[in-house]
């Protein structure tokens, strides 16, 4: 494993005294194994104070590595703010003019007016429709996964679930879903992922090209919804009247782009991560299956808070403030790690362990509270619970076999496929 840069009373960017740590800029401290990069962030979180992380050019982040500390910057958004972008690197300014800001990147009456309408959208009566779709979604995945017999779990059911169920509750004609579906594959594929320079050099690359052929589609059936409102999301966000507002094209498409690339990627490796954690600790998954209804939501975010579906999100000082020991100042950027504060030895006994009776479990896997908690963490935990419930109830059980080939990304902990067998024979 290469040295990490530790430097112990160098002067930061504002003059303070601060010790560097270069490990967490470098991409081969996100191709080591995943229990070589937490045992590193343990040993960050034992430090009186965060760390500050150079990425080159006079750039670079501080680290907030502990439960408390990415809690607190969190429910701060007035001093620790999401524009210009939560993404490393940051949305250059063109991207985002072309494409609108995201919601993840907004803050003040900006984000507040924007995740209004998104809420006012999400009515009970789609909230349950989608739940009850959920249900009708996971059992005939697993139907499909028994008639066929697939063998690698990402393809064949851990993106088909949340890929249709949003799908659905947006109202997308099943036309338009295969494209879709590979759109998605482009847009994330290297988010977060070092690679070569004839791939950075790419203009505009296949992800943006990806993410705009995505949003001119969903563009259009915003247009039509307009003239002929249906029961769906997308008519509801369009056609709706918060303060005299609803959704434009172009904040149409940077939602359905998050909704995309966010609720699709980040629930599929939720459930990919789901399969392996139960399939290493047969403990846990023969206590699953003693009482399922018992133990399954404990289960669903143990899941979540082992895996941290999203491993970091930055943010950008807008306000002095000081922090264990740290007085962070205006213009500073700050990342906060959530793969480090989901095993914070203060708040999680036994933080490595897979305890599905884990209680409490204040894991930060939707965000650490504050305006931009995850809007969609009820669907997930739903998806998930009705996912494995039936794949744990079919007289042919699942497992995983070998580990998951993981993508090597510092954004999120992204699973590009796993086999999987079944433990009975046909």
């Amino acid at each position: 494993m290469k040295v990490p840069v530790q430097r112990y009373g160098q002067a930061g960017p504002a003059g303070a005294e601060h010790a560097e740590y270069g490990e967490l800029a470098d991409p081969a401290f996100w191709q080591q194994p995943p229990a070589a990069r937490l045992a590193e962030f343990a040993r960050l979180r034992a430090l009186d104070s965060p760390v500050f992380v150079p990425e080159g050019r006079g750039r670079g982040h501080w680290a907030l590595v502990r439960h408390a500390d990415v809690q607190e910057a969190s429910r701060l958004p007035k001093v620790f703010a999401s524009a210009p972008g939560v993404t490393t690197p940051e949305p250059a300014r063109w991207v985002r003019a072309l494409f609108g800001d995201s919601m993840v990147n907004l803050d003040g009456a900006d984000h507040a007016q924007l995740r209004k309408i998104v809420q006012r959208a999400f009515t009970p009566r789609l909230l349950a429709a989608a739940e009850a779709d959920i249900h009708a979604v996971a059992a005939r995945i697993v139907d499909d996964v028994l008639a066929e017999r697939p063998d690698e779990f990402v393809s064949a059911v851990a993106s088909r679930l949340p890929l249709e169920v949003i799908c659905n509750m947006m109202g997308i004609p099943e036309r338009h879903r295969p494209e879709i579906a590979d759109r998605v594959n482009h847009a994330s594929e290297n988010i977060g992922v070092e690679r070569g320079l004839a791939a950075r050099l790419r203009m505009p690359g296949r992800g943006l090209r990806a993410l705009a052929r995505m949003q001119r589609m969903v563009a259009g059936i915003g247009r039509e919804r307009r003239r002929n409102p249906s029961d769906d999301l997308i008519s509801a966000l369009v056609c709706a009247n918060v303060d005299g507002q609803a959704l434009g094209a172009r904040q149409l498409g940077a939602f359905f782009s998050l909704l995309m690339v966010a609720g699709v990627e980040t629930t599929r490796n939720a459930i990919t991560h789901g399969l392996s954690l139960l399939t290493d600790h047969p403990d846990q998954r023969d206590l699953l299956l003693e009482d399922f209804e018992k133990h399954a939501d404990g289960a669903v975010d143990e899941m979540i808070r082992h895996s941290t579906p999203i491993i970091q999100f930055r943010r950008t000082v807008a306000a002095e403030h000081a922090l264990r020991g740290h007085v962070f100042r205006p213009g500073d950027k700050v990342v906060l790690y959530y793969a480090s504060a989901n095993r914070d030895e203060a708040v999680f006994p036994d933080p490595d362990a897979f305890d599905i009776t884990r209680s409490p479990n204040p894991h930060l896997g939707f965000g650490g509270g504050g305006p931009h908690f995850c809007l969609g963490a009820h669907l997930a935990r739903v998806e998930m619970k009705a996912l494995f419930r039936e794949l744990l109830i079919r007289p042919v059980g699942l497992r995983a076999v070998g580990l998951p080939d993981l993508a090597g990304s510092n954004f999120d902990n992204r699973v590009r496929s796993l086999r999987f067998a079944f433990e009975q024979p046909r």
